[in-house]
């Protein structure tokens, strides 16, 4: 049907006004739901100017149209606008539903197998029902423990015309009971699943991971695809997870507490449950079960519903027990008059009588191997579902055994199943719960003092997440004790459960821990901190080999030791971290939020909570204790570049890359301001003051200022100038006199908020005079006092003195450009964030001056005996020669003028020669370290050979581009040098100039006989030539990315080559047949199989094992190719690995300058 004239008019009369006025996003959620607007049509009115878009398409459409529109402002509060519209409102008469499927299949439950019907009440409910008809609203049943409105709530549902008429997208039935954030995480994810698997398998999303998430993709699902659907929320008891499905939709709920809907928005419509039955249902119930007339009964069935109350519950229970036992009247009836229980709980709210005596009855008709069964639920936790498998653990028995068992406890109302779940799931009702914990408190004590059940199957999580729960609720200090004091707990809990359940546990039962030794539960907790990010990834990392790299003194390298001890005898590869004790760690926790870069991190004003925003386009929040996730938003179209919270902790502010800044309710998360019109590049930065006396946010951007905005007004109330390039970031001072900011120009600047004038400049550039590079300073935050200022410039942190205006100290850890840094209110920890994709929390009072003084990666290694001696560059290009087990300077040169670019020791005599930039060469002689320079050349594409005694010199030219490396032939005569022209020469009685690849050539080596030497290259291939004929014997193909580095096996029949995608390849050196490939098991989707190039490989001695280093080492078993061991550093991108003659020590610098001596454990 067309739109009828007089819309038509009314909507081109108030064109102008609606189209400067309306907000349409708003409005086409209305639209959608109501089914007159598409989600396609939705989308290409977005793409347009949405206002005069969504006004055109309307004088295209019908009258329905026009309607939804009116009543969608209505709904929006754009009341003056809705009267334009109101007088020409279109008569429409009732058209086909929207929606054409009526899909009851949503999981309510069957009636029960007894059966009686409650015509009153399910009257009353669909009456309720009714009302959602033409708007969204809730409808509560409430009533006692036991009155059966879930049963009440069901029937109602089950009635063709309700579903017709009011509900033909369907009915879906969601079993709440008492939940924590993560289980209604999981309840929301099946939900939304169940709800898309009704649709074309192009729905289907990704699950959400976050609660936030879950319920945006819930909203979207019952406004957009299932609008005039009903959702059943069955025992509801917290109004927080109420808020959750607060989506302004339809919703029926049930619950003992009335008030819950208080809490929410819409329409509420009630109906109380009264808590009995009358006696002529009560009596139906027994008769029912019996099978016996309503008129056969015995009298002690009217005596029965009499003492009870009419219970639903008791009158079940009761009536289960004399379905077997029919002849037990009058036993029953004395159990109830006679056994005077106490009440379940005083402070229950289960407050009547019949209950607990119920249950006991039921409980003593059980043979007496059940009864003992039954009584070992109580250590199950409340409104926790589990399968047979949990059960089968707890009893040792078989899981079909445990399946019989239970469907006994089934059949006599004694426990529930929820048989639309694969395996089944059973659970107590919580008044059976509450009743066995209350007559068995010894048993739980009991069931962990015969060994706590354990079991590493996924079925069994159960017992992984509350063992420590339980052993504290029973006060087993000493078992509690013993099982958070190991590793083996640690490396279970932590691979099925993540590191964050681990540290909560930690945190929550410290008090209990300190009271055995606070200094080992200090230490657990540490190591799991750092490396609580490790711990995530999969394949899962040996969590002894990470242990091993713990202080000497802690319980936790301890434990590690012994097992490492222990499993070497089977041949288990473990190694120690020789020289640890030399590298002080300064982080407190480390965590992985993101995909991506991350850019920005934020404390709470309570220090409770930490945000962090990155490239993923996400906002999160997570525990600063655990790292725990609390909240995710989906919170800019492009890269979100800042986050901070308000001094209230209510509001939080992003900024993006979209040139927007955002201001969101923390709890709700719910967008409140958008701030898009002044600044005109991207917003780098945004601060809140620091209270909330005269709140203002200040943000600033790639256009070189500092706005200043006062919440409640749409423009910016001040903006200053002053740097000549982009403004990264901006910080108040403490007392909000005075705002930071921080500049691509190098430096920093304090202006005075006041005024807005510049009041000083800090020239951080001039901390990196001896770089040409640019220094751009990426943030800057104050501490407590006002006197100091931390800044980020490249991959460390600054403390700066204001007052003597010079930097103070420096934390290095990072392994890329840290973004942000902040300190807590209290000054006392330190949070900064990097393009290393983690967030790292340091202890204020451990960062000192010294703690950046590192090593460069191009070093070399003498072993002699049991002395390591290491010769490497540090990064203030000085050369050091450092004993490697104990990190101490056996030598260190004056600081270079030219960078020095590699080093290399000769052991007779004992000398250490350096080349650097300039093309100079110097050797220290042990005698004295005099140096000498023994030839400069400024040209790279020569090799200049110097007689260093003598100082004799000859020049060897022939390359086009840079040598990339050469080595010596064993016979010393000749010399083979590659280089980034593609070519490989061999300079010896005569030039062999060998065209050796299409790309540069990345890497060569000589077999051990001298016969053969491997190249690899860019081109993504390596080749194999002999040393006399200098022809290509093979050329070796396959891999996806430029091959970086190879080795030959000592026993000449094999080569290694690693690749930039991380993977290695084993080939036949005698036919170039690949043998096979390393595995493939990869960190995370987003990283190489390496964590990084492969850039060097080594065999071992008997050629049964192979070393590589990447982003971290692994050692391979060669004959499987399977992965043995693998140590993580704490930077990345490691470039060499130096091997001891009987491969049992490994030296290597890592990214970040930290020398590693590892020694295998025997």
């Amino acid at each position: 049907m067309a739109l009828e004239e007089g819309a038509r008019s009314c909507l081109l009369r108030s064109r102008h006004r609606l189209e400067q006025d309306i907000k349409p996003s708003y409005l086409m959620d209305h639209m959608v739901s109501d089914g007159v607007l598409t989600v396609d049509e939705e989308e290409r009115i977005r793409t347009q100017d949405q206002a005069v878009a969504l006004l055109e398409l309307l004088l295209r459409k019908d009258n329905r149209a026009y309607i939804s529109f009116y009543n969608a402002m209505v709904k929006e509060a754009y009341n003056d606008l809705a009267n334009l519209l109101h007088r020409d409102l279109p008569r429409v008469l009732p058209e086909a539903h929207f929606r054409s499927s009526t899909s009851i299949e949503g999981g309510v439950p069957q009636r029960p197998v007894v059966f009686v019907s409650r015509p009153e009440l399910v009257n009353r409910v669909r009456e309720k029902l009714y009302r959602l008809q033409k708007e969204p609203g809730w409808v509560t049943v409430f009533g006692m423990a036991g009155s059966g409105k879930s049963v009440l709530a069901a029937e109602a549902a089950r009635h063709h015309g309700l579903l017709e008429e009011c509900f033909p997208g369907g009915i879906h039935w969601l079993s709440i009971g008492q939940l924590d954030k993560p289980d209604l995480l999981v309840k929301i994810q099946l939900l939304c699943f169940r709800l898309e698997q009704s649709l074309d398998s192009q729905s289907l999303h990704r699950t959400p991971n976050t609660l936030d998430e879950a319920k945006e993709r819930l909203r979207f699902l019952m406004l957009r695809r299932y609008p005039r659907a009903l959702l059943i929320l069955d025992d509801i008891w917290d109004s927080t997870v109420l808020k959750a499905f607060d989506l302004h939709c339809r919703i029926l709920l049930t619950t003992r507490n009335r008030s819950l809907t208080n809490s929410v928005s819409g329409a509420i419509y009630e109906v109380e449950v009264e808590s009995g039955l009358d006696e002529n249902k009560g009596m139906e119930i027994l008769a029912l079960y019996t099978n016996t007339k309503l008129h056969g009964l015995p009298e002690e069935a009217r005596s029965i519903v009499r003492e009870c109350k009419g219970s639903p519950l008791v009158v079940s229970l009761i009536g289960a027990l004399l379905k077997e036992k029919p002849n037990r009247w009058p036993y029953y009836l004395r159990q109830l008059q006679q056994k005077q229980f106490k009440r379940i709980r005083k402070s229950s709210s289960y407050d009547y009588d019949a209950l607990d005596q119920a249950m006991a009855a039921s409980i003593e008709v059980l043979p007496d191997e059940h009864r003992e069964l039954y009584k070992d639920l109580t250590v199950l936790e409340k409104d926790i579902r589990v399968p047979a498998k949990v059960l089968s653990v707890l009893w040792e028995l078989e899981p079909e055994e445990v399946e019989d068992i239970l469907e006994e406890f089934v059949n006599k109302s004694l426990l529930f199943v929820d048989s639309h779940n694969k395996p089944y799931l059973y659970y107590l009702h919580d008044l059976q719960l509450d009743f066995l914990v209350e007559q068995n408190r010894t048993q739980l004590e009991q069931h962990y003092r015969d060994g706590p059940p354990t079991s590493g199957d996924e079925d069994c999580l159960y017992w992984i997440r509350f063992l420590t729960y339980h052993m504290a609720k029973a006060n087993l200090f000493q078992e509690l004790y013993s099982l958070m004091f190991s590793l083996d707990w640690v490396s279970t809990k932590a691979q099925l459960m993540g590191p964050a359940f681990l540290i909560n546990d930690y945190v929550e039962y410290g008090p209990i821990l300190d009271k055995e030794n606070c200094e080992v539960r200090s230490q657990f907790q540490e190591f799991l901190s750092l490396s609580g990010h490790q711990l995530e990834q999969r394949p899962f990392p040996d969590v002894v080999q990470l242990a091993l790299s713990q202080p000497h003194t802690s319980e936790v390298y301890r434990q590690a030791l012994l097992q490492a001890r222990d499993q070497a005898g089977t041949g288990k590869l473990y190694f120690e971290w020789l020289n640890k004790s030399s590298v002080e760690s300064l982080s407190r926790l480390v965590i992985h939020p993101h995909q991506g870069s991350i850019y920005s991190a934020c404390f709470s004003q309570d220090g409770a909570k930490i945000a962090s925003s990155g490239a993923s386009k996400t906002l999160k929040v997570f525990k600063s204790t655990s790292g725990e996730k609390l909240a995710e938003i989906q919170a800019h179209d492009d890269e979100v570049l800042c986050c901070a919270f308000s001094p209230d902790d209510r509001l939080l502010a992003t900024c993006s890359s979209d040139r927007k800044v955002k201001v969101w309710n923390v709890e709700r998360a719910i967008l409140l301001r958008v701030f898009e019109e002044e600044h005109e590049e991207q917003v780098n930065h945004c601060q809140f003051t620091n209270t909330t006396r005269s709140l203002l946010l200040a943000t600033c951007s790639n256009d070189n200022f500092l706005n200043l905005w006062n919440l409640n007004k749409p423009s910016s109330q001040n903006t200053m100038f002053g740097h000549f390039k982009p403004v990264n970031h901006c910080c108040f001072s403490p007392d909000d006199t005075y705002v930071s900011t921080s500049s691509n120009d190098g430096t920093v600047k304090l202006f005075q908020v006041a005024s807005a004038n510049e009041w000083k400049t800090i020239s951080v550039s001039d901390v990196f005079a001896e770089s040409d590079e640019d220094v751009l300073v990426k943030c800057s935050t104050w501490t407590a006092d006002g006197k100091r200022i931390v800044c980020a410039a490249r991959n460390a942190a600054l403390l700066w003195d204001l007052e003597a205006n010079k930097k103070m100290a420096d934390c290095s850890g990072h392994l890329s450009w840290v973004q942000r840094v902040q300190f807590s209110a209290d000054g006392s920890q330190l949070l900064s964030c990097s393009d290393d994709q983690t967030v790292r929390l340091w202890e204020t009072k451990k960062v000192h001056t010294s703690s950046a003084v590192c090593l460069k990666r191009d070093s070399d290694v003498l072993f002699n005996e049991d002395a390591i001696v290491v010769s490497a560059a540090d990064y203030c290009n000085r050369l050091q020669v450092r004993d490697g087990r104990t990190g101490s300077v056996l030598f260190q040169s004056e600081e270079k003028s030219s960078r020095i670019r590699c080093t290399c020791m000769c052991r007779r005599p004992s000398a250490v020669a350096l080349g650097q930039e300039d093309g100079t060469v110097q050797v220290e002689t042990h005698r004295d370290w005099r140096e000498q320079c023994v030839g400069s050349r400024q040209k790279l594409r020569i090799i200049l050979i110097t007689m260093w005694q003598s100082g004799e010199c000859k020049v060897l030219q022939g390359h086009k581009e840079q040598v990339r490396r050469f080595s010596l032939l064993a016979t010393d005569t000749r010399l083979l040098s590659w280089s980034f022209d593609g070519t490989v020469m061999v300079i010896g009685e005569k030039l062999q100039d060998i065209e050796a690849h299409r790309g540069a050539v990345l890497s060569c080596h000589v077999s051990p006989d001298a016969r053969h030497f491997a190249t690899t290259s860019a081109d993504k291939t390596a080749k194999l030539w002999h040393c006399e004929s200098w022809q290509c014997v093979h050329t070796l193909s396959g891999h996806q990315d430029c091959v970086r580095s190879c080795r030959f096996s000592w026993d000449n029949r094999r080569l290694a080559t690693g690749d930039d995608n991380g993977e290695i390849r084993l080939w036949s050196a005698e036919d170039g047949s690949l043998l096979r490939i390393c595995s493939r098991d990869g960190k995370d989707g987003m990283d190489s199989l390496h964590g990084g190039w492969v850039t060097d490989l080594h065999f071992s001695p008997d050629d049964s094992l192979l070393v590589s280093i990447g982003g971290y080492i692994k050692w391979w078993d060669v004959g499987k190719g399977e992965a043995l061991q693998t140590f993580f550093p704490t930077g990345t991108a490691l470039k060499r690995i130096h091997v001891s003659a009987d491969f049992s020590t490994f030296v290597t610098i890592d990214s970040i300058g930290i020398l590693y001596i590892l020694q295998r454990v025997l």
